[in-house]
């Protein structure tokens, strides 16, 4: 079955992604390749074999949905770790797949030590601080009760990490706010040591941190969108880049991710009508117009309607009239060569031009992260070299 839209993954863009960041993160830092939001967009079940290749056994999601997804590809020995809520009735099978979790409150703990004796099994935790995120974690009035129940329990809880996430690491208005936490957190990592908790991992840095503050590498980073070849801001870009100035203008993340289609058919439209629902957009002359068969439904923007573009033959087609549920139309009269089946690259190269996600993210006021992981499920991945 053809699909009308797919997406491509490069194996040659990760490598050099996860090269580069490990050569930043140092070889005694454990890197944890995060794949929440279903691969940021790329697609669990495609992304983790391709990092498996790449040197990478430690993976992060956010819930046991994503965790099962990445069971079903992952290598023997490559390990899972959980960072959001888990309910109940979904312990048992984390506790006997040895994922390790965040846990972050007092009731779930007591609620993983009672299923873990249930079950006779070991429970492998991440306490997660608080530290002034003001989101999720253990307040530092708490923690004489989560020491006094780890060691009360310690045949069935085994204190695999100490970890807390920073408030925006990627811009530097929050660098005090940024030292703050990363300051509250030693402080508890040497009382929680005093108290005879030892985990195996520290670790407070996501990309953006692992990027820009050396001293929060810790000895785990937990790497989310950088693999993919995106920066976490601007700033954190020109950061790095006028920071190695032996490097300076090279840009070391690629990204991994082309979004194309086909051309599904081509008219003339006279002077004067309008195309497509409404009148958004009335043609001034003669027009040649495509149809691509992708739309909102398919992840493609609403609000790009007469704003985005697109490549056909290499050259850039502007979308005209609105973007629909499942079809966008665009304008192709500079390119009369078009003919129905042709590529069009919604996000990626073609020729000498190219598409970027901080192309479209800045278009929409959106972050990258939040246009990738909208991309659906459903659209097909496939590897290329």
């Amino acid at each position: 079955m053809r699909y009308n839209s797919y997406i491509e993954l490069s194996q040659k863009s990760l490598a050099k992604n996860i090269n580069y960041l490990k050569q930043i993160i140092g070889p005694n830092v454990t890197f944890v390749s995060v794949i929440k939001g279903n691969a940021y967009g790329h697609g669990i079940t495609e992304f983790v074999p391709l990092a498996e290749k790449c040197g990478i056994d430690f993976f992060a999601v956010f819930d046991v949905f994503e965790a099962q997804q990445a069971y079903s590809v992952k290598r023997e020995g490559t390990h899972v770790m959980i960072m959001g809520m888990i309910h109940g009735e979904d312990l048992p099978w984390v506790l006997s797949n040895n994922c390790s979790f965040f846990v972050s409150d007092l009731n779930t703990l007591q609620n993983v030590v009672s299923i873990a004796q249930e079950l006779k099994k070991r429970a492998f935790i991440h306490i997660e601080l608080e530290t002034g995120l003001h989101r999720t974690g253990f307040e530092e009035d708490e923690l004489p009760s989560l020491v006094e129940i780890i060691n009360r329990n310690s045949d069935n809880i085994s204190v695999e990490g100490l970890c807390t996430h920073l408030a925006g690491a990627e811009s530097i208005s929050n660098y005090v706010r940024i030292h703050s936490q990363m300051g509250i957190y030693e402080r508890v990592k040497e009382w929680m040591k005093k108290q005879g908790i030892l985990p195996t991992y520290f670790h407070v840095a996501c990309s953006a941190a692992a990027l820009m503050y050396p001293e929060s590498r810790m000895n785990m980073v937990r790497i989310g969108i950088a693999q993919y070849g995106y920066w976490p801001s601007k700033e954190t870009k020109i950061h790095k880049l006028l920071s190695d100035t032996s490097q300076y203008k090279r840009n070391h993340l690629h990204s991994m991710l082309a979004w194309k289609s086909t051309v599904s058919g081509v008219k003339y439209v006279s002077p004067g009508e309008f195309i497509g629902y409404g009148n958004m957009f009335q043609t001034t002359k003669q027009t040649k117009i495509a149809t691509i068969p992708v739309g909102y439904y398919h992840g493609y923007r609403r609000s790009l309607s007469n704003v985005g573009h697109v490549l056909i033959r290499g050259k850039k087609a502007p979308i005209i009239g609105l973007v629909n549920m499942s079809i966008m139309i665009t304008d192709v009269t500079a390119i009369p060569e078009v003919t129905r089946g042709d590529e069009v690259v919604l996000i990626g190269k073609q020729g000498t031009q190219k598409i970027s996600v901080s192309s479209f993210s800045e278009q929409l006021n959106l972050v990258n992260y939040e246009l990738l992981s909208r991309l659906p499920m459903q659209i097909p991945r496939y590897v290329t070299h």
